[in-house]
């Protein structure tokens, strides 16, 4: 395919392509963003122009674009068999995926059931749970909790444990939404309240309303630590260990949608570790593959896995994808996680976290800049009085840097690369602080 530059590039996407997430009339004022490469951790577009991505091009790229070692493991399983279907075969790199997958949660998370994203991972889990109690005898639990603001993914039985109306409305016809319980958002906090307190507070909530009707719900279902989508949400691990033992007090599945906060990003290779807990099911996507290929696993136990094990095809988990367990990503998966290991990633990661904290300080005093916090590599603040398109501007004037930030509303996020270098450290600050600057201006 020859293109001769990034008008020309545009022109064709528009004319055939519907975009994600996307109000395409959007695009008669604000061009897309046309890529032709990658490497490492810069995009860069048809005229030669080159961009930090900073948001791990929807928070799923951890090691760089165009990874050598990931390119060669892909490479070697292309001349072994790139996909097999899972009902009734099986193939390597999806049994040692599991394995080592299985061994990161201290095998108490045995069974790894595979699909290609995460809204399907969510499905996954929620389906599991309301069949593993109908089996178990006790039909009736079928309802889920969720917290509020939280996001699950946009697929029906995701959008309805899923607490942002933007995604949701449009569609609450066709969903049977869930019971949402408060947040543990630590910016909700009293004044002289700490994280802690504020997190356990909360969960009283949630101890009401399981000791009225834990007979009717299968599982809660949250994002351990940081809720994403709702500005990038942080939350204190006192939060978990509390609904973890509230779950098991009064017999509700505890899942936890790691999809964008797993493999590292909050610190841990799994969120929930810094709680000292494991949950029923454990959801994983985004970061998994690397951000090679889509890929999403629902972990859980052997407890669930043997309600389900029977002679009747109806007790059997009916859910399938064609690409389930799909070779090449499974193999991109393992390349991943040999990376980790190698490379003592998540050692790396807090190096390289403080490193760009500190480079922040000027964001921080910002006299518009609000409730700035990290969790692992997640960074968030929130703009005080910001304008009504204050998003659109600022990721306008960051792109004009060299920098791609996505703000959600008035909150800016980086979630870069785990591979960021000190150079790429400090365009990133700087560019942010004068995007914000010039956005609050124009």
């Amino acid at each position: 395919m020859h293109v001769t530059g990034n008008e020309e590039f545009m022109r064709r996407s528009l004319a055939a392509v519907w975009h994600p997430c996307t109000q395409m009339k959007l695009h008669e004022s604000v061009p897309l963003v046309p890529i032709r490469r990658g490497e490492g951790i810069w995009l860069e577009d048809f005229d030669g122009a080159r961009y930090l991505d900073a948001i791990s091009s929807w928070w799923v790229n951890l090691f760089g674009h165009c990874n050598p070692r990931i390119n060669a493991a892909l490479h070697d399983q292309l001349g072994r068999i790139e996909h097999l279907m899972l009902a009734g075969f099986t193939h390597e790199p999806v049994v040692q995926l599991s394995e080592r997958l299985s061994a990161l949660t201290g095998n108490t998370l045995g069974r790894c059931f595979y699909a290609s994203d995460g809204a399907s991972a969510t499905e996954i889990a929620l389906k599991m749970s309301v069949h593993f109690w109908r089996n178990s005898g006790m039909a009736g639990k079928d309802r889920f909790l969720a917290l509020k603001n939280g996001y699950h993914g946009e697929t029906l039985g995701a959008l309805s444990v899923t607490d942002v109306p933007l995604f949701r409305d449009a569609y609450a016809p066709l969903l049977r939404p869930a019971g949402i319980m408060p947040s543990p958002d630590w910016r909700g906090a009293e004044s002289g309240e700490s994280a802690q307190a504020f997190a356990l507070r909360q969960a009283e909530a949630l101890e009401r309303c399981l000791e009225r009707d834990h007979a009717r719900i299968a599982a809660l279902i949250v994002e351990p630590l940081v809720q994403c989508a709702a500005g990038m949400a942080m939350h204190h691990p006192a939060y978990l260990r509390r609904v973890r033992e509230l779950c098991d007090r009064y017999a509700v599945h505890l899942i936890a949608d790691e999809i964008a906060v797993g493999c590292g990003r909050t610190g841990t290779f799994f969120a929930h570790e810094q709680a000292h807990i494991r949950p029923d099911f454990l959801c994983l996507s985004k970061g998994i593959s690397g951000g090679y290929l889509p890929l999403s696993a629902v972990l859980t136990t052997d407890r669930v896995y043997a309600a389900f094990y029977s002679e009747d095809p109806a007790r059997g988990f009916l859910h399938s994808h064609s690409y389930t367990g799909n070779a090449l990503a499974c193999r991109a998966a393992l390349a991943t996680l040999d990376i980790f290991e190698q490379d003592d990633v998540l050692a790396a990661n807090r190096g390289t976290a403080a490193r760009l904290t500190q480079a922040c300080d000027a964001l921080r005093g910002h006299p518009r800049v609000a409730h700035f916090r990290q969790c692992g590599m997640i960074w968030a603040f929130d703009v005080a009085r910001a304008p009504r398109d204050f998003a659109r501007r600022f990721a306008q004037h960051a792109m004009t840097r060299g920098v791609l930030l996505r703000p959600i509303g008035s909150t800016v996020y980086f979630m870069p690369p785990y591979v960021i270098d000190d150079e790429a450290i400090a365009l990133l600050a700087r560019a942010a602080l004068l995007a914000l600057d010039a956005a609050l201006e124009s």
